[in-house]
C-alpha cells in the first residue's frame, strides 16, 4: 500500500504527498503493458502506446464496464470520482484484474468551485499534484490546436478573405482553461488594420471545446485527423460551411495533438492501474474519458471502471448515445455492463426541499438543513434518484446505487436510502465509505457490482442513427427531460432549418445529438429540482460540432465559460518555497 492510513482523515493533499508511490516500470507490468508500449514521463507517470498495444491484444474479448455516475447533484458533487477510486480498489482487493479510466481534471473548476477531481481521502489518483496542475500537457496542446484554428479563422479573413467567410457567422471559439466570464463575449480586432478585422468573438473553457471533444472520440492518429478535417467553423456569406481544412490548419492541428492522444498511466492511493485522459466538461460536451483510454482498458483488464460527468441523464446516457454509438461506427462494440449510481444524503435533501444550494453559495448558509436528520426530506428526494435510476435502466444495463456517505449521515437515512433504490429497480445498494478507509470502505458496492454483472446487459439506443435531427431531439426531451415537448427559440429554428438542409456526416453516418443543459436538474432549469413536469424544453441555439459527430442544442440559459466565484478554490493554493510542494489542493 503506497498510502498509511490515519484518522482522524487528513487533508487530500496530505494523504497524497505522504504516499510511497509504485514506480510506474511496476504499474506498467501489474496493467500488462510490454515494455515497448509505453513511455515514461518522470518515475510515477507514463504515455501509453494504444496502437501497438491494441493490435497485439486485438483477439482478446474485451473486460466488463462499470460506468459511475450520479443522482442530480448539488454544486459540490456527490462523490462520483472517489466513489469510482474506490470501487476500482475494492475490486482489486477482491483479486480482480481491474483499470480505472477518468478523466483530466480542467483547471476551471480546479480553481473555482469544486477543486481538484483526483478523487479524494483514501480514494485517490496519484501523483495527485502533477494531475490536478498541468499534468502531461494534454490539455495545452488542445488549447493551442484549437486557439491555432481560431487565429487562422482571423488571418483569412483580414488577408483579403480567399473563402468569403462571414465574420458575423463564425462559429468557432477561442479558449482559455480557467474560468474567465468576461471572456464569454469580446471584441477582436481592434487598434487598427493590422491588427485584424474588428468582430464580436466568443471564448469557451477548453474543456467544452469541439478540438476536446475529437480528442476525446478519435479512435486514433487517421480518425483524429480525419475529424479535424471535417470540423466547421464558420460560413460564407452565402451560408456555405467552411472546415479547418479549407483553411489549410487540419494537419497543424493534428501534429500539435499527435502524444496528447496517448493516454496517460497513473496509479491510486492503493497502487493499482489507472488511465487518465480525456476530459470533456458533461453539461456542454459528451463528459467523458476518451475513448482511446476505454479501447485500452478493456483490452488489458477484466473489469474497468470509468466515472461518466455529473448525472444520468448528462454524463452516462451521453456515454450511451456519444460514445458508445460512436465506437460502433468504427467497429467497436462497448455498452455498460453496470451502471453505479451515486446518491448522497445531502443531495436527497436537497431535492427533497429541505434546502436550496445554489452555484456559489457559501455551503456554511445551508449546513445546518444539509446534516441534520430530516427522514421525510430524504424520501421525497429519492423520488429523483429513483428517477435516475428509471433513465439508467432505459438503456439495458442493471443498476447498482451507491451511497457515498458523510460523517453527518445517519444510519436511518442510509437505510431508507437503499430500500427506495431497490423499490425503484436497482439490483443492488449499498453504502460507500472509501474516502475514509480506501478500497475496504468500497467492498460492500464492489460485491453489488459483481452480483450484477451476472445480469446480461441488452443494450439499448434512444433512437436510429437515421432518425432526423429533430425526432431526436424531442426524444431527448420526452423521455429523458420528462418534457412535453420542446420550445425552440427564433435562433434554434434556423440553425434547425440550416442543419436539415446541409445533412452533415461524420464517416457517413448522421450526427448523434449531445443535449447541452444544467447539470443541476433533470430539466434545463437549475431551480426545477425533484423530478420536474409539465413544461416544455426550451431550446435557444443548435450547434454542429462535425468533427465530433454531434449538434449540441443548447437548453435554457448557461454559459460554456464558466466564472470565478466569490470566493473561489485558488485562493488556499501556494507553494512551500523551502520543498517546492504544492499546498492547499484539495
Amino acid at each position: 500500500m503506497p498510502v498509511k492510513k490515519r484518522y482522524p482523515v487528513p487533508s487530500d493533499i496530505e494523504i497524497a504527498q505522504e504516499a510511497e508511490l509504485r514506480p510506474v516500470t511496476e504499474v506498467a507490468k501489474d496493467a500488462g503493458l510490454l515494455d515497448d508500449e509505453w513511455w515514461p514521463i518522470g518515475k510515477y507517470m507514463a504515455k501509453i502506446e494504444y496502437d501497438k498495444v491494441l493490435e497485439r491484444l486485438k483477439d482478446k474479448p474485451n473486460g466488463k464496464i462499470i460506468t459511475v455516475t450520479a443522482m442530480t447533484p448539488t454544486p459540490l458533487g456527490e462523490g462520483k470520482t472517489v466513489t469510482a477510486f474506490g470501487l476500482g480498489q475494492a475490486l482489486k482487493l477482491r483479486g480482480k484484474n481491474i483499470i480505472n479510466t477518468f478523466r483530466e481534471p480542467s483547471k476551471g473548476p480546479l480553481f473555482g468551485i469544486k477543486g481538484g477531481a483526483c478523487g479524494g481521502g483514501y480514494s485517490q489518483a496519484l501523483p495527485m499534484e502533477n494531475i490536478n496542475l498541468m499534468f502531461t500537457g494534454d490539455i495545452p496542446a488542445v488549447e493551442a490546436a484549437h486557439n491555432l484554428c481560431a487565429a487562422a479563422i482571423d488571418a483569412s479573413i483580414l488577408h483579403g478573405n480567399p473563402l468569403n467567410i462571414d465574420p458575423l457567422n463564425i462559429t468557432w471559439t477561442y479558449c482559455v482553461d480557467v474560468n474567465a466570464r468576461a471572456l464569454r463575449d469580446v471584441i477582436v480586432g481592434l487598434g487598427g488594420r493590422e491588427n485584424g478585422y474588428p468582430r464580436l468573438a466568443h471564448y469557451d473553457i477548453t474543456v467544452a471545446t469541439e478540438t476536446a471533444a475529437i480528442h476525446d472520440l478519435a479512435i486514433g492518429l487517421k480518425d483524429l485527423r480525419e475529424r479535424l478535417r471535417r470540423v466547421v467553423v464558420a460560413y460564407t456569406y452565402d451560408s456555405k460551411p467552411v472546415t479547418a481544412e479549407d483553411l489549410g490548419v487540419a494537419g497543424a492541428m493534428t501534429a500539435l495533438l499527435v502524444d496528447a492522444i496517448k493516454p496517460n498511466l497513473v496509479q491510486s492511493t492503493e497502487g493499482h492501474p489507472m488511465i487518465c485522459h480525456g476530459f470533456p466538461f458533461a453539461n456542454v460536451a459528451h463528459g467523458n474519458n476518451s475513448t482511446i483510454a476505454d479501447l485500452v482498458a478493456l483490452k488489458l483488464a477484466d473489469y474497468m471502471v470509468t466515472e461518466n460527468g455529473f448525472g444520468v441523464e448528462c454524463g452516462y446516457i451521453k456515454f450511451c448515445e456519444v460514445v458508445c454509438r460512436e465506437a460502433r461506427w468504427a467497429g467497436y462494440d462497448i455498452w455498460p455492463d453496470c451502471c453505479v449510481i451515486v446518491a448522497s444524503i445531502r443531495a436527497l435533501k436537497q431535492h427533497g426541499g429541505a434546502f436550496h444550494l445554489r452555484p456559489g453559495m457559501a455551503y456554511s448558509k445551508v449546513k445546518e438543513a444539509a446534516e441534520a436528520e430530516n427522514l421525510p426530506a430524504v424520501e421525497k428526494g429519492c423520488e429523483n434518484l429513483a428517477r435516475n435510476i428509471e433513465i439508467a435502466r432505459m438503456t439495458g444495463v442493471p443498476v447498482v446505487v451507491a451511497i457515498n456517505r458523510f460523517t453527518s449521515d445517519t444510519d436511518k437515512e442510509i437505510e431508507l436510502v437503499r430500500k427506495k433504490a431497490l423499490d425503484a429497480g436497482a439490483v443492488g445498494a449499498a453504502p460507500n465509505e472509501c474516502w475514509a478507509k480506501g478500497g475496504e470502505g468500497a467492498m460492500k458496492v464492489a460485491d453489488e457490482v459483481l452480483k450484477a454483472l451476472k445480469t446480461p446487459k441488452k443494450p439499448q439506443f434512444l433512437y436510429e442513427d437515421e432518425t432526423p435531427i429533430r425526432e431526436k431531439i424531442e426524444i431527448f426531451a420526452t423521455k429523458v427531460f420528462l418534457a412535453d415537448g420542446t420550445a425552440y427559440e427564433a435562433e434554434a429554428q434556423r440553425k434547425l432549418r440550416l442543419f436539415e438542409k446541409l445533412d452533415f456526416r461524420a464517416d457517413g453516418k448522421p450526427l448523434t445529438v449531445n443535449m447541452a443543459k444544467t447539470h443541476l436538474s433533470l430539466a434545463h432549469d437549475l431551480n426545477m429540482l425533484g423530478v420536474p413536469r409539465n413544461y416544455k424544453l426550451p431550446i435557444r441555439d443548435i450547434r454542429a460540432s462535425v468533427g465530433a459527430g454531434f449538434y449540441y442544442p443548447l437548453c435554457g440559459v448557461f454559459p460554456t465559460m464558466p466564472g470565478l466565484p466569490t470566493k473561489p478554490a485558488f485562493l488556499p493554493v501556494d507553494v512551500d518555497t523551502k520543498t517546492g510542494k504544492i499546498k492547499g489542493l484539495s
